[in-house]
């Protein structure tokens, strides 16, 4: 997400200190009923999904698939097939709110946007919500289009469009309605299998850090395992060489990967991995996709 799109979007927001309110403060936005995603009534039905449906981005949510720490993941319905439909807690919310390390680095110009986020008030979380939801978009579309193992994304690729579904990320499923891909934590493999997805979420790190990446959160639990093949998730939190702290949350992926991979008969050092995911990462870029208008 860059600097002139954030300067660009948070320009004309109030970031005055807001005055302190005589009524009852909104209780925070948490994880969605499945019973209101899929209410038909226009008075029971979630504002997202109905803005999502108007947009028609989706026809339908049919299950819940995983509640995570700042996310809830659904399986829906669209005009495209399947979709994975991750909606986003309020900041409030959330469990997971140290998310400071993970921005190090970036530059917002514009001040008033910049004292709001870092003042944590109501605008300034609307602000780094948005932010949040952006970023996952942003980084989807130049991973996809780069050639990685990656969730197409199914809104965009113009800030435009998916800005509009916020707080709200709309992306192909992996796997199907009935069998959603297994995260590889989850996932029972032969020996043959994990040395498979082993070389596969190596190559999958490489990647990332030849494109300037550090993921900020990999391992097993967010990998997916489907036909052979990994798939890369979670990507709010992708961090750039800009951020001073890349080469300790680079150490940490490796590290994370190699732990995770251990209940899979894999047996490796963090620094081990390291080095080989620096190794693999002078080689052959994927081939990058052509996306059509």
């Amino acid at each position: 997400m860059s600097a002139r799109w954030l300067e660009d979007e948070l320009s004309d927001a109030d970031t005055r200190p807001e005055r302190r309110q005589k009524h009852k403060t909104k209780k925070p936005l948490g994880r969605r009923r499945l019973a209101a995603l899929t209410a038909e009534e226009s008075g029971e039905q979630d504002d997202t999904i109905r803005r999502l449906t108007d947009l028609g981005h989706i026809t339908e949510v049919v299950a819940e698939l995983k509640s995570g720490k700042e996310a809830t993941a659904y399986v829906a319905r669209g005009p495209r097939g399947s979709v994975l439909l991750k909606l986003y807690r309020e900041l409030e919310a959330r469990s997971f709110k140290r998310d400071g390390i993970y921005r190090e680095g970036q530059v917002i110009l514009d001040a008033r946007a910049k004292r709001a986020m870092e003042g944590r008030s109501r605008k300034g979380l609307e602000m780094l919500q948005a932010g949040w939801v952006a970023a996952e978009y942003a980084h989807l579309w130049h991973l996809w289009q780069s050639g990685l193992n990656v969730p197409e994304p199914l809104v965009g690729p113009s800030p435009f469009e998916y800005m509009q579904t916020t707080p709200a990320v709309l992306m192909r499923l992996i796997g199907t309605e009935d069998a959603p891909a297994p995260r590889l934590s989850d996932a029972a493999l032969t020996p043959e299998e994990a040395r498979n997805a082993w070389n596969q979420a190596l190559d999958g790190m490489a990647h990332l850090l030849r494109l300037g990446y550090a993921h900020g959160d990999y391992s097993t639990y967010n990998l997916l395992w489907w036909e052979n093949t990994v798939t890369i998730i979670d990507f709010p939190q992708l961090t750039t060489r800009q951020n001073p702290k890349f080469g300790e949350l680079l150490r940490r992926d490796a590290e994370s990967l190699a732990t995770s991979f251990r209940k899979h008969g894999v047996q490796q050092s963090g620094e081990a991995t390291l080095r080989e995911v620096q190794r693999r990462a002078l080689g052959v870029a994927p081939t990058p996709r052509v996306v059509l208008p």
